[in-house]
């Protein structure tokens, strides 16, 4: 009972929590190196980083045929809806949808898969790029207006901070109950 106890973990009781996650065990380095990841080898695929322009225009398509919201409103949907979907896909789901490796990555998220967790390849640099373009385009079509801007910017910080070296393997949450170590 006593060395249940020691080993057993308890959960912060903070709202924000960050949390680094360590390092995989041999076992699991191995099983990631014994098959290729089918999960982040898309972004290299020819035609994956064209469906990022079909999806923006499709959303600001869609945003303009609402009646009722102005161009201003209609970038800052679309930039919204970019940046949401996009910290979905590449920084909140961890694992791979698929069985393809056994569970050999069900630690990692989408955009620390890419290019086996290297920095600066030509798909993170595109992958880095598109939210800051958008957010450019957003800011310019808005007029510089202040609180578009101020949303729009807020958008891509939320994006493009998970994307950069230091948040590697880094987990921020709230409310999530993260584990600490005894």
């Amino acid at each position: 009972m006593a060395d249940q106890k020691q080993t057993r973990r308890r959960r912060s009781s903070s709202i924000l929590q960050i949390y680094q996650e360590p390092q995989e065990p041999i076992e699991q380095l191995s099983d990631q190196s014994a098959l290729p990841n089918l999960n982040a080898q898309w972004v290299n695929a020819k035609g994956a980083w064209t469906i990022h322009f079909v999806l923006i225009l499709a959303l600001k398509i869609f945003y303009d045929v609402i009646p009722g919201v102005s161009q201003e409103t209609s970038w800052t949907l679309t930039n919204i809806s970019y940046m949401f979907g996009s910290y979905l896909m590449f920084h909140w789901v961890r694992g791979t949808p698929f069985e393809f490796n056994s569970g050999a990555y069900d630690n990692l998220n989408m955009w620390e898969q890419i290019d086996d967790g290297a920095q600066y390849t030509p798909a993170k640099k595109f992958l880095l790029s598109v939210p800051i373009v958008l957010f450019l385009l957003s800011t310019h079509y808005t007029h510089y207006d202040l609180t578009y801007f101020t949303i729009n910017f807020l958008a891509t910080l939320g994006v493009v901070i998970p994307k950069l070296p230091f948040s590697h393997r880094l987990r921020v949450g709230l409310l999530s109950g993260i584990p600490e170590e005894a």
